[in-house]
C-alpha cells in the first residue's frame, strides 16, 4: 500500500487556497500511484484558528470547503483532510478536531480527535468537544483497516511517557483492535531538538502496535508559531521507513509494505535547525500578512546584525531596509560595522541622525524635568525617537518593521517600550544572548564571513550614554541565561536555582527583573517561538501579583 504524507503549508482562513493547495498534491500524488493521502492537522482551515472556532460560519463553511473538494476529487485516491466541523448536540464545546475521509466524490464520513491539550501553546479545549468514549475511528481501505489519529492522540502512551497527561489513551484502544495501519494528522509546532523525540515516541508507538504508523505533519508559520514539516512513516518494528523534507512543502509518497521509501537527509544542529525555523517563521510571517518589505534598525550590534541577516535570506536583500540612526553617544565602529554588514548583506541603507531631535525633546522637557537629574529617562528618549522613525518609515513605505531584541533582553526588561520594543515581529525573541551569538559564529562559518569580525568581539551595548556597556546593570549572559533558562522554561524557584550553584543575590535581582518586566512583554510584538517555552501565547503571567517563584 501507497500513502502519499501531502505536507503543505496552509494559510489560516484561507478556505478557497488551501483547499486547492491540497487538490493540487491529491492529483500530483495519484500520479505518483499513491492509494491513500493524508493531509495535517486542520489543513483545510489552517492551524492555529484560535477564535475563528468561535463563529459558526467558520464550522459551516470549513464543511462546505470538504463536500466541494470531495466532489472535486471523485476518481482519485481517498483522502484523509483535516478540518473541524460543528457539535450537533446541544451540549459541549460547538466544535469537533477531525479529519474528514473524501472517498467517492463525497465527504464519507469524518474522524474526531480525542485528547486536546491545553499546555503551553495549545488552547484546544476552549473550542472543541472530544470523541465520544470508546475509540472507534477506523475504516477498511483495499482489504486493510486503517485507525485514524489526530496529533495528540498519540503523544500519552503510558508505555513511553513516564507521567501521561490524560486518563484516556487512544494507542491502548488501537491496540485491543490490531488494525493494519495508523495514521496521524499532526499540526505539531516545532521548538529545538523536538524532531528526535517525535521520531522516538512515534517509533515506539508503531512498535508497540505491531503495525506501520503514517504521520502527516504541517510546515509553514503562523503568527508565533513555526511547524518543521518532517512527515515520516515507521514500519511494524518501529524502525524510520522515511521522512519528508524539513521547514518546507513536500509530498512524500511511502510504501509501507516495505518498497522503498525516501528518508530526507535532515540536519538536527541546534544552529541549523535555529537558522531555518527563523527564516521561515519571518517570511510566512511577512508573506501572509500581506507585506513584501522589511525595515529595521541597524545598530551596529550583535543582535540587529542577525536579525537583518534573517531578514535578508526571508523575504531577499532587495527587500530590506537597514536604518541607522546615530546619536552624539554612537561610535565610529557601530556606524561602520553597520554599514559592512549591509554590504556583506546586499540591503539598502538610510542614516537618520537624531542628534536634532534629541535637542528638541530636550528643549521641550527642560521645564518640567527642572531640578530632576538625568537617568534612564534621558536615555529611552533616544530609543523612543529610533522608534518613531522607524514607525513613520513603515507606514509610509509599507515596509513592516521588525524589532531586533532577543529572549534575554525581553526576560529582564531590558528594552524600551515603544522605543526599540516598536515593530510588527520580533524575529529572535525567543533566542536567548548567548544563543545569538553561537548562531552568528554558526553562520560565518557556514556562509562566510556575513556578520563582520567586530560585532561579534565587541561588548554588547545600548550606546545610550559613552562607554555603556550591557554587563554595567545585568550579570554576565553566561550567568545571565543560564538562570533565565532554570527559570523560564524550567519552571524553576529562586531557592532552587540558587540551590543549583548559583548566587542567590544574582538569582534573586534576576527574577526581581523577570517579574517587573512583565508588563512590557505584555505589550510586544510576537515572535517566533524556538523554546519549549517562549513568551508568546504559551507565557501566561499574571501583571497584579506578588511572584511567588
Amino acid at each position: 500500500m501507497n500513502i502519499a504524507l501531502l505536507q503543505l503549508n496552509p494559510v489560516v482562513g484561507d478556505l478557497p487556497g488551501n483547499a486547492a493547495r491540497m487538490a493540487e498534491a491529491v492529483k500530483k500524488a495519484a500520479a505518483l500511484g499513491a492509494d491513500l493521502c493524508l493531509t495535517p492537522e486542520m489543513a483545510l482551515l489552517g492551524y492555529p484558528p484560535r477564535d475563528l472556532l468561535l463563529y459558526g460560519a467558520t464550522l459551516r463553511r470549513t464543511r462546505e470547503a470538504a463536500e466541494n473538494l470531495a466532489a472535486e476529487l471523485a476518481g482519485l485516491p481517498p483522502v484523509l483532510a483535516g478540518g473541524v466541523e460543528p457539535n450537533p448536540s446541544s451540549e459541549g464545546r460547538g466544535a469537533f478536531n477531525c479529519a474528514f475521509l473524501l472517498r467517492g466524490g463525497r465527504v464519507e464520513r469524518s474522524f474526531r480527535k480525542t485528547l486536546l491539550p491545553t499546555y503551553d501553546v495549545f488552547d484546544e479545549d476552549r473550542y472543541f468537544e472530544p470523541s465520544a468514549p470508546g475509540f472507534d475511528n477506523f475504516f477498511e481501505l483495499n482489504g486493510r483497516t486503517v485507525a485514524v489519529t489526530i496529533c495528540e492522540d498519540l503523544w500519552n502512551d503510558a508505555g513511553f511517557w513516564p507521567r501521561p497527561r490524560y486518563h484516556a489513551d487512544p494507542v491502548k484502544e488501537i491496540l485491543r483492535r490490531r488494525p493494519d495501519l495508523l495514521v496521524n494528522l499532526s499540526a505539531s509546532p516545532f521548538s529545538l531538538g523536538k524532531q528526535v523525540l517525535r521520531q522516538s515516541m512515534l517509533g515506539a508507538v508503531a512498535q508497540k502496535l505491531g503495525r506501520p504508523l503514517a504521520y502527516a505533519n504541517q510546515t509553514g508559520g503562523n503568527d508565533d508559531l513555526v511547524f518543521d514539516g518532517r512527515s515520516c512513516a515507521f514500519g511494524p518494528d518501529g524502525a524510520l521507513l522515511a521522512r519528508a523534507k524539513g521547514f518546507e512543502e513536500d509530498l512524500l509518497l511511502v510504501d509501507l509494505d516495505g518498497g522503498g521509501s525516501r528518508i530526507e537527509e535532515d540536519d538536527f544542529e541546534a544552529e541549523s535547525e535555529t537558522w531555518r525555523a527563523l527564516v521561515l517563521g519571518t517570511r510566512d510571517y511577512i508573506r501572509k500578512n500581506g507585506f513584501s518589505k522589511a525595515l529595521l534598525g541597524l545598530s551596529g550590534g550583535i543582535d540587529s546584525a542577525l536579525t537583518a541577516a534573517v531578514a535578508a535570506e526571508a523575504v531577499g536583500p532587495e527587500n530590506v531596509t537597514g536604518v541607522l540612526m546615530p546619536s552624539p553617544f554612537s561610535s565610529r565602529g557601530s556606524i561602520d560595522d553597520s554599514l559592512l554588514l549591509a554590504r556583506n548583506l546586499g540591503i539598502k541603507t538610510l542614516t537618520l541622525p537624531i542628534a536634532p531631535l534629541m535637542d528638541g525633546f530636550s528643549a521641550a522637557l527642560k521645564e518640567p524635568f527642572a531640578g530632576l537629574a538625568e537617568d534612564t529617562t534621558e536615555e529611552n528618549l533616544q530609543s523612543r525617537i529610533r522608534g518613531n522613525l522607524l514607525m513613520a518609515l513603515s507606514n509610509k513605505t509599507g515596509a513592516i518593521l521588525l524589532t531586533t531584541g532577543n529572549k534575554s533582553e525581553l526576560a529582564v526588561g531590558y528594552c524600551t517600550i515603544y522605543g526599540d520594543m516598536s515593530g510588527g515581529f520580533a524575529v529572535i525573541s525567543d533566542l536567548p544572548k548567548t544563543a545569538v551569538y553561537r548562531l552568528a559564529r554558526w553562520l560565518n562559518a557556514t556562509r562566510g564571513e556575513v556578520i563582520p569580525e567586530a560585532v561579534l568581539t565587541k561588548a554588547p551595548s545600548a550606546e545610550l550614554k559613552p562607554g555603556q556597556t550591557d554587563q554595567d546593570s545585568l550579570p554576565p549572559y553566561e550567568v545571565l541565561d543560564a538562570i533565565l533558562a532554570l527559570h523560564v522554561e524550567g519552571c524553576k524557584s529562586g531557592e532552587e536555582i540558587a540551590a543549583a550553584g548559583f548566587d542567590r543575590a544574582t538569582v534573586e535581582r534576576v527574577l526581581k527583573l523577570v517579574a517587573g518586566a512583565e508588563f512590557k512583554r505584555r505589550q510586544a510584538a510576537p515572535g517566533i517561538k524556538l523554546t519549549d517555552r517562549s513568551f508568546g501565547t504559551g507565557w501566561r503571567m499574571p501583571l497584579a501579583c506578588r511572584r511567588l517563584p
